[in-house]
Formats: structure tokens, sequence, C-alpha cells
């Protein structure tokens, strides 16, 4: 059996290194985006089993990415996990609404960001 590729898609640096240490620490193999183009592109080329994607992104936000992704045949498949500070109601609603697994809020609990990747990896 394969290890497990997750891509991890966030803008600041300090949350893109603090979710790539915590799942890497886990053993899973970690490929890293810094906005929503890089984060389509290297979904398409690396094919990872599960994205943890950040909201507010350059380029493309997390949203867009998303839907991107759940509209096309080569990543339709790819469980996503959005992370955000936004923590209203109706953004959790919208997130679901294009296309994602599961919303995780910002700052979140090690624990809490494992269990979520564990229920879809």
């Amino acid at each position: 059996m394969s290890i497990p590729t997750i891509l991890v898609v966030d803008d600041s640096p300090t949350d893109l290194n603090a979710m790539a240490n915590v799942l890497r620490s886990k053993g899973y193999v970690i490929i890293t985006a810094v906005d929503g183009e890089e984060a389509l592109q290297k979904a398409s080329v690396e094919q990872p089993r599960l994205i943890v994607l950040d909201i507010v992104l350059p380029k493309k936000n997390g949203y867009q990415v998303c839907r991107q992704l759940k509209t096309t045949p080569e990543t339709k498949d790819t469980r996503v996990i959005l992370i955000s500070g936004k923590a209203q109601e109706s953004d959790r609603f919208w997130g679901m609404k294009q296309g994602a697994d599961e919303y995780v809020v910002k700052p979140f609990k090690n624990e809490d960001l494992l269990a979520a990747v564990a229920r879809h990896i």
C-alpha cells in the first residue's frame, strides 16, 4: 500500500509549515502550493489523494479552486478539506456547496486537522 500524498495549500508560510509538519509527522507525503493556480497545477500533475485548502489565496481563492477540482474529470474524486479563519456558518455552507468534503476553522488544533484528514484519506 502506498503512502498517501496530501497537497497543502496556504499563502501563509507559518500556517503552511505548521500543517505540513503535523501531517508529515504522521507519515504522509506532503506537497505544497502557495496560491490557487499553483494548487490546481499540482493537483493535476501530482494527483494527491487529499487536498488541505485555505480559502483566502492569491490568484484563485479556495472556493474557486475547490469548484474547479470537483468539476474536472481528473480531479473530481480528490478529497478536499477547506481550512480557513472564516468561521461563519455561511462560509462553511458555501465551502460545502463548492464540493468540499470537510471544513476546518483556523486556528486549528493539530488533533482536529489529523482527525479530518483521517476521515478522508
